[in-house]
């Protein structure tokens, strides 16, 4: 095995910060600079890793397979980019939302490392949602779409990234709540749907010392990255590292893990490329 994409379901709220406020919000989450969308940067992706690992007795494995400062590791590690967005919605209290920019993407990150996808990506309009089950229309946040309904797609659609969840739970309700959006209300809804808390420091006298906003990922939201071997690491077996995430399925990724964000569960059952 030289590749393989994991997937990554939020447990907690999460920060991925970007280092820099943007003037409406203190401490907002990082985002790809040409589509707005968050993400978790590889850096990050890989320290996450490598620290997950050193506490879990596998030092010698993480400076092997993540690097240290002073030499690369033998595992390349990409950012972790979203696939699925919860958003409010009056029907069924949220939604997975996507577009096909999104799974366009997908299918060819899949195609980097040689899985092949077979879903037909849906043409979708502004204001309107693809979605398996029969509805009069769809409110995400303040936004209404005319539903469109394709349950062949979209049981398709999920059968394909199923793999990428590690619940089975989950998996169970993805269908029914799945739905796919134009790519411009995506970025819309990607922008500006995502929870903003304001967090307040105290002194010893319980008095306000400091008070910024902050953005984070929902929970449930889904992202996957590709773990592909360098040049130089055919002597690395990506199996090793496989089988133990799957062994130890969550991660911390992100600021605030001393209230409890950042914790995500890895699938490491994602596609394997060859």
């Amino acid at each position: 095995m030289k590749a393989k994409m994991i997937g990554l379901l939020t447990e907690t709220m999460m920060h991925p910060g970007s280092g820099q406020h943007n003037g409406a919000i203190d401490l907002p989450v990082a985002r790809e600079s040409t589509t707005g969308y968050p993400v978790v940067v590889g850096s990050s992706m890989k320290g996450a890793l490598r620290d997950k690992m050193i506490q879990e007795d596998k030092k010698k494995e993480a400076s092997r397979w993540f690097g240290e400062q002073e030499h690369a590791g033998l595992i390349a590690v990409t950012d972790a980019r979203l696939l699925l967005l919860p958003v409010r919605s009056l029907q069924g209290v949220y939604r997975w939302v996507t577009c096909p920019y999104i799974l366009e993407r997908l299918e060819r990150d899949a195609s980097m490392i040689g899985h092949s996808m077979t879903f037909q990506k849906p043409q979708v309009h502004p204001e309107q949602a693809v979605v398996a089950d029969q509805t009069e229309g769809l409110f995400l946040e303040e936004l209404s779409f005319q539903t469109r309904t394709d349950a062949e797609l979209m049981e398709d659609l999920t059968r394909q990234i199923a793999p990428l969840i590690g619940h089975q739970e989950v998996c169970h309700r993805l269908k029914e709540q799945l739905a796919i959006v134009s790519n411009h209300d995506f970025a819309h809804l990607a922008r500006y749907s995502l929870p903003v808390q304001i967090r307040n420091q105290l002194s010893a006298e319980k008095t306000s010392q400091n008070l910024w906003s902050e953005e984070t990922l929902p929970v449930d939201t889904v992202l996957y990255t590709l773990l592909m071997l360098r040049p130089g690491g055919k002597d690395c077996d990506l199996s090793n590292v496989m089988n133990h995430l799957k062994r130890h399925r969550y991660i911390q990724m992100g600021g605030n893990e001393t209230i409890g964000q950042g914790w995500c569960l890895i699938s490491a059952d994602g596609w394997e490329g060859a």
